[in-house]
């Protein structure tokens, strides 16, 4: 073990990989030192290529590093792989639940009975975790006829079936409603308050839901870690300059021009998945520059329906670091 007692530790993690169509290599995680406590709820923010799915995978044993350590529950990641598998388990947003032909109690118990749980034990995990995610109407239905939002609800709750010191969640409300969303935060933060050594690393597009959930944040881009402190010591890290929130109807042209008026320090934008309309979110560098930036959406035909001055949040960490919104992502280079 860890003299420490941390959960997750990283010293120097470096992982390479051959660049499709090219001699040379791409450096995913530049020598990454990472340490997540036992007992915290740890997020990690980055846009898609920046080593996220990259590291989540040499932690969870899927991956070997080119160079550096990695410990996870007091175990190397590269030699000792089993005693690191029995004590974490995964959630993957998108990931395949499971096989078509079973049903949803038989797929959580098959599971279950991966790691060793008595089935006593493993009935009644399975029915609390049904009821967390509201999937007790659909015990008894095939895998194959369930809904992509119900399939990922089975991602979620397959995952603490093994009831793991170690969770890794990795885009866990991917695809699922805002009650659904809430739930299962509710369930996350229940599950870690229950026992001191239990341990979750979220990632995240939902920003809001790393900001209810996680004791620290960090950011990583390009393979390296570019802030980590609480969210809140993160927000105050951050210069003074004003944001604004817009919600847009659907009609007009394009926002990208957005970003060439004068003073905008940054642009990021979402579609609402209930209306359709669009939420903008500006960064200036000061009060004034708002006012040219609502002529540029006149001029695109873009109709206003709602602004507001908004107060510094993990979102505007984020672009502060990484220089733009998790909705304006580039190209992925290399290895995610």
């Amino acid at each position: 073990m860890t003299q420490n007692g941390a959960a997750i530790e990283t010293t120097a993690l470096t992982r390479d990989f051959k660049a499709r169509h090219k001699a040379q290599e791409v450096r995913a995680l530049q020598g990454v030192d990472l340490t997540v406590h036992r007992g915290e709820c740890f997020g990690l923010l980055g846009p898609n290529g920046a080593g996220k799915s990259t590291l989540i995978k040499i932690l969870t044993t899927l991956l070997l590093p080119t160079a550096g350590r990695a410990l996870v529950a007091g175990y190397d990641v590269a030699t000792e792989p089993l005693a690191v598998r029995r004590r974490i388990n995964l959630v993957s947003g998108g990931d395949n639940a499971g096989y078509g032909i079973l049903t949803v109690r038989e797929t959580l118990h098959l599971f279950s009975q991966f790691y060793g749980v008595p089935s006593a034990v493993a009935r009644k995990r399975a029915e609390e975790l049904m009821a967390v995610t509201g999937l007790t109407e659909k015990a008894d239905a095939r895998l194959s006829n369930l809904s992509t939002g119900m399939k990922q609800k089975l991602n979620f709750a397959r995952g603490f079936m093994s009831d793991p010191e170690i969770i890794f969640l990795d885009e866990p409300t991917l695809g699922l409603d805002v009650e659904a969303s809430r739930d299962v935060r509710g369930f996350v933060t229940r599950w870690i308050g229950e026992r001191p050594e239990r341990t979750v690393l979220l990632t995240t597009h939902y920003m809001v839901e790393a900001d209810e959930l996680c004791g620290r944040v960090a950011i990583i881009d390009h393979g390296k870690i570019l802030a980590l402190d609480t969210p809140k010591a993160l927000k105050r890290s951050i210069p003074a300059e004003p944001v604004f929130e817009l919600q847009l109807g659907t009609a007009g042209q394009s926002l990208d021009g957005l970003k060439d008026v004068v003073g905008v320090r940054s642009v990021s934008h979402t579609s609402h998945p209930a209306t359709g309309a669009t939420e903008l979110r500006v960064i200036v560098e000061d009060d004034e520059v708002i006012g040219d930036v609502l002529g540029r959406i006149k001029a695109l035909g873009r109709t206003v329906l709602h602004l507001t001055k908004a107060e510094p949040s993990l979102e505007t960490v984020f672009i502060h670091h990484v220089g733009r919104g998790l909705s304006d992502e580039g190209d992925e280079a290399g290895a995610s």
